[in-house]
């Protein structure tokens, strides 16, 4: 039917995959994945292109390279994903850079990947009632304030091991209210911008935060280094303000164009 639609005329000249075919043009491809070296890949060829507004307000496309991609990911894997029984659920489009975090841990381990609905709390509590905890839920802080809405009349057990929170300035209530009602889950804040892949630090709040304004970034992940210096470069003193720095192996490639 889609044939008959384009017509022949259309089709004249475009290079054409039949999937029906007797015999299909993959019949004679091996069955195991091409030998990456022979091919000339290496770490250092890019995994994916990913816009980002930065600090101008204008679109960039961040280029990040299998290295980059892979050091996050082992991170991930020892911190979060070594005893995955249940996965995660995505929770992020995939032109956000935080979706790597839940899209690619638990398919490394060997976990289940599961594609909620847009009212993706709904689903959330449901599995919780089910007996499913996931384990690793990655929200931003504006998803997590609409699912602390749904849970002020949730009485059931917690839906996730770990919450990690990304991706905007963590609100200290609405990480209290998972303190207060899920004492057992891991809550993480992690930080990190598109151009070091993701997220570069990390900090597990495992301390009650009354009273607090704002709740730290934490340390550095795995082969990263972070900064605070001064204008001309030079680490300010302990407790001074200066910009933050970041190196290491997530650092990507640079700006496409």
């Amino acid at each position: 039917a889609g044939r008959a639609a384009l017509g022949e005329e259309a089709l004249a000249g475009v290079g054409l995959v039949e999937l029906e075919a007797q015999s299909p043009a993959w019949a004679g491809q091996p069955a195991s994945d091409p030998d990456a070296r022979a091919l000339g890949l290496g770490p250092h060829h890019l995994a994916y292109v990913i816009y980002t507004s930065g600090s101008t307000g204008t679109p960039k496309g961040v280029m990040v390279e299998h290295r980059n991609l892979l050091n996050y990911l082992q991170w991930s894997h020892r911190s979060y994903y070594e005893e995955a029984l249940n996965g995660s659920p995505i929770l992020h489009s995939l032109s956000f850079d935080g979706i790597v975090t839940t899209l690619f841990g638990p398919l490394l381990a060997g976990a289940a990947l599961y594609l909620l609905k847009p009212a993706f709390e709904i689903d959330l509590l449901s599995a919780a009632n089910d007996g499913r905890v996931y384990d690793l839920i990655k929200l931003t802080p504006s998803h997590l304030s609409l699912l602390n809405r749904q849970l002020e009349c949730y009485e059931g057990p917690a839906p996730t091991k770990a919450l990690m929170v990304g991706g905007e300035p963590l609100v200290p209530a609405d990480i209290q209210f998972w303190r207060k009602r899920f004492p057992h889950v891991r809550l993480i804040n992690h930080f990190g911008p598109t151009e070091a892949t993701v997220g570069s630090v990390t900090f597990e709040i495992s301390k009650v935060i009354n009273g607090s304004a704002s709740i730290p970034i934490g340390r550095p992940i795995a082969n990263t280094r972070v900064y605070v210096l001064d204008g001309h470069g030079e680490p300010v003193p302990f407790g001074a303000v200066g910009e933050l720095y970041i190196g290491g192996a997530g650092v990507a490639r640079g700006y496409l164009n």
